[in-house]
């Protein structure tokens, strides 16, 4: 049974950072089979994509919102994948998940319907 368990989020004041970590699990799982995303869902909204990272981690995609801000990065060995936010914004209040996709190409996957594990999220609130 494969699990991703988020940690890391909380509250911060706006223009802060917070180093999100997504630790995946399983008899036989390793993340170095798959390319992994980040996700948030902010209350009332739908999820929407903030990163992903390939399976060696050669290529990082970042949603417009986030780009310059966010850091994707992973490391396959430890089966851990991590975002590391910093000039948090108000509109940044989510709660964010990992997603893995299991996948043989280095390709960019930002929909939630293309991924086929989730953790259960974590929950990051900026203040103004």
């Amino acid at each position: 049974q494969v699990q991703l368990v988020e940690s890391g989020g909380g509250l911060v004041q706006a223009g802060g950072s917070l180093r999100l970590s997504c630790a995946a699990s399983g008899r036989t799982f390793s993340i170095s089979s798959y390319s992994m995303g980040w996700f948030r869902q902010a209350p009332g909204k739908e999820r929407e994509f903030v990163a992903s990272i390939t399976k060696s981690g050669g290529s990082e995609y970042y949603a417009d919102s986030v780009k310059g801000r966010f850091t994707i990065s992973r490391d396959n060995a430890k089966n851990t994948v991590i975002l590391q936010t910093s000039s948090l914004k108000p509109e940044d209040t989510a709660v964010y998940y990992c997603a893995a996709k299991y996948t043989h190409y280095s390709g960019r996957y930002y929909t939630v319907n293309e991924y086929d594990y989730w953790g259960q999220g974590t929950q990051v609130t900026v203040s103004s």
